[in-house]
């Protein structure tokens, strides 16, 4: 494939931008905007929707693998997503706000999938991170603004309903952005489509592979991990005073704009697999601070550590896998297995997570107050457990695929339009 113009470039990188500056705008401080609103007993369910938004991942894929050019398809899921998260805002029965946002994920999740297959089909995976890179600084973004509207417009947004306004802002200008996006046509266009298609449930074919399913598998136990981090360290920075929660999680998007340029020289230089691992270590180094800080009392100092390794957790291992996934999965296949790699790691580990760490922190609260040490204790060993099975286990072989396995109509890439 020739090197992308930089026109190319730049649309691509903006349409990253947007895409991941929709959501952490009213995803982060959700947690705690449900505790105000006297919502606590729906918070493990309300949380859960972005995991159970990535079940139509596969099946959003395979539309546009095989019917609809995908620059459409993301149009329209985000003006749908905004207009839902505006529903959300009015609403204030615990299961209304949890069907409103439901549908907003459904509508929502399968676009980093498909973001990530349009931004694919234009450039080498390999340069993925270059562009990828752009969602992170969108990330802060949403982050940033939190702080211009507290300290300049005199609005404290964070923890309120305004916060799905802002993220329905921006859907709608990423729906307008994506009719500017280059042309990516369905490279499995006219070809006959089953119940498994239609499904989405092709890309379980990859499973033949011993080394996608230990993936699959580790991304799940990785992700479990993950998701108290995701979805509910909004309560521990409460717990410990702070109050601007969206700018301060997100100096580990602003490290990760670094970091996400580094992943492709670490690909290079140490391989694929390695680069994995460093994500996975990362993300024990996250756990073992916060358990440190608890311990030793120096909670705050180390959370910030925990903080700024999430660059390294997002980009070499679930960036390095999406680059894994496209070199695995055939051409016809790239956008659905994308989408059923978000359904496994950010759909059912993050739902299995969600509710195995609104257990865990129930578990540990006494009298209204929560002891995070032994939580930490509990993913500390978790992730210590994934490091180990990943690097003794996992084989990449996708070279060994690409040369042997895939044919000369799979071999030729897609044109840049």
């Amino acid at each position: 494939m020739e090197n992308m113009s930089m026109n190319v470039r730049i649309r691509l990188s903006v349409m990253m931008f947007l895409q991941y500056m929709m959501l952490p705008v009213w995803w982060l401080p959700l947690a705690t905007y449900l505790e105000k609103v006297g919502l606590d007993e729906w918070k493990a369910l309300i949380m859960s929707t972005m995991a159970l938004g990535c079940l139509s991942s596969p099946l959003i894929g395979t539309f546009a693998d095989r019917h609809f050019a995908s620059q459409y398809v993301l149009a329209v899921l985000n003006l749908f997503s905004g207009v839902l998260l505006i529903i959300g805002a009015q609403l204030t029965s615990g299961l209304a706000v949890f069907i409103a946002l439901l549908l907003a994920m459904l509508a929502y999740m399968p676009t980093w999938g498909l973001t990530s297959s349009i931004s694919m089909a234009h450039s080498r995976a390999e340069e993925f991170p270059n562009i990828r890179v752009f969602g992170s600084i969108g990330w802060v973004a949403a982050g940033i603004f939190s702080i211009v509207a507290l300290y300049i417009l005199k609005i404290k947004i964070d923890g309120t309903k305004i916060v799905f306004y802002c993220g329905a802002a921006v859907s709608f200008i990423g729906a307008a952005f994506a009719f500017f996006l280059p042309h990516t046509p369905p490279p499995a266009k006219g070809t006959k489509a089953s119940v498994v298609d239609v499904l989405g449930l092709r890309s379980f074919s990859l499973f033949k592979y011993p080394d996608f399913a230990l993936y699959v598998v580790v991304s799940i136990m990785v992700t479990i991990a993950f998701s108290i981090y995701w979805s509910y360290f909004s309560l521990y920075l409460t717990d410990k005073g702070v109050e601007l929660l969206t700018f301060t999680q997100n100096f580990g998007q602003a490290v990760e704009i670094v970091l996400m340029l580094v992943v492709p020289i670490a690909i290079a230089k140490i391989g694929l697999k390695w680069a994995m691992v460093v994500g996975l270590l990362a993300q024990l180094v996250r756990y073992g601070s916060l358990l440190l800080g608890e311990a030793t009392g120096a909670e705050m100092a180390l959370a910030y550590v925990a903080i700024l390794v999430h660059g390294l957790i997002f980009g070499f291992f679930f960036v390095g896998g999406q680059i894994y996934v496209d070199r695995k999965a055939p051409k016809e296949m790239r956008a659905q297995a994308q989408g059923f790699m978000f359904l496994a790691t950010f759909g059912v580990g993050l739902l299995i997570g969600n509710f195995l760490c609104d257990w865990l922190i129930k578990a540990y609260t006494v009298e209204d107050v929560r002891q995070w040490q032994p939580i930490w204790l509990w993913t500390t060993i978790a992730s210590a457990i994934v490091v180990v099975l990943f690097a003794i286990a996992f084989h990449d072989r996708t070279q060994a695929v690409e040369k042997s396995d895939v044919t000369a109509a799979e071999e030729e890439e897609p044109a840049v339009i």
